[in-house]
């Protein structure tokens, strides 16, 4: 039986994680900073242990995956998904809502993240064979930015390239890290998707987080070891794979360039270029 850790596991797309990790017969440790909404969620898990605490706190983070080892005995999967938002236009945004954002949504990955994989290293240097897997929680608003979130964008943009990095760096131990960018009515977003009705010709909610779960859960599995460093965008029943940055058209004039002659050259590299899509509410 595989043990996970879900993070922000008290409501919303961890509560839609959580239930199903539990429904496929994992072991869940769940996590959140709310202990009696938390509980709630556990209490709906069978042999679930729920840690209450600040994910983005490096020694509440460390003492999560080492209790989460000592209570179950081992630690199969991380899924990161606890976050927050602070709205502002860019003008606006105070050094409170900046800190708050990026410590929640950045530090609240990489502090579980790093603790979670110096475990998994430590084995397989031991010997134990290895095959545990990272999940996190970008959005659309950090692969192509979103008006009114300069934060939360800056701080999912930076999920997506940890995720690269730390698959890179850490294949070589049997740990595949992946990220998902998804679309569904949560607490955060309750706001933007309040008018989202089921569509009848489907048969189900599109917006419901629980749709998102399945995916997380299969790239948590054994199964999904050949996936590592992609991010997947996912909404209702639709899965795809986002195609991040890629080294475009190029000019070279073997010396150093005269900064009046580069109009005509970045023109031309645009004109080669393909167009960017818009950012989020542009």
């Amino acid at each position: 039986m595989r043990t996970v850790i879900v993070t922000g596991a008290g409501q919303g797309l961890g509560r839609a994680h959580a239930l199903a990790f539990a429904a496929t017969g994992h072991r869940v440790v769940l996590n959140d900073l709310d202990p009696a909404r938390l509980d709630a969620v556990a209490a709906e898990c069978p042999q679930a242990l729920a840690i209450p605490g600040d994910i983005a706190d490096w020694g509440f983070a460390a003492s999560l995956v080492e209790r989460a080892v000592a209570d179950t005995g081992r630690l199969d999967a991380l899924v990161n998904n606890a976050g927050l938002v602070r709205d502002r236009m860019l003008t606006n945004v105070s050094e409170a809502e900046w800190d708050d954002v990026v410590r929640v949504n950045l530090k609240g990955h990489f502090a579980p993240l790093r603790h979670a994989a110096a475990y998994w290293k430590a084995q397989a240097k031991a010997g134990t064979p290895v095959a545990a897997r990272i999940v996190n929680t970008t959005s659309g608003a950090g692969l192509l930015g979103s008006v009114g979130q300069v934060n939360y964008s800056a701080a999912k943009a930076g999920v997506a390239a940890l995720t690269q990095v730390a698959a890179a760096e850490l294949a070589r131990y049997g740990i595949t890290v992946n990220a998902i960018a998804p679309s569904a009515r949560t607490a955060m977003t309750e706001s933007v998707f309040a008018s989202t009705m089921a569509a009848p010709e489907q048969g189900f909610d599109a917006m419901a987080p629980d749709n998102v779960s399945p995916l997380v859960v299969w790239l948590a599995s054994e199964e999904a070891g050949f996936v590592t460093g992609r991010v997947f965008e996912v909404s209702g029943g639709s899965v795809s794979v986002a195609d991040g940055w890629q080294h475009g058209p190029a000019a070279d004039a073997g010396r150093r360039w005269d900064p009046a002659e580069l109009g005509p050259v970045v023109r031309d590299l645009l004109a080669r270029a393909p167009q960017p899509a818009a950012v989020y509410g542009a």
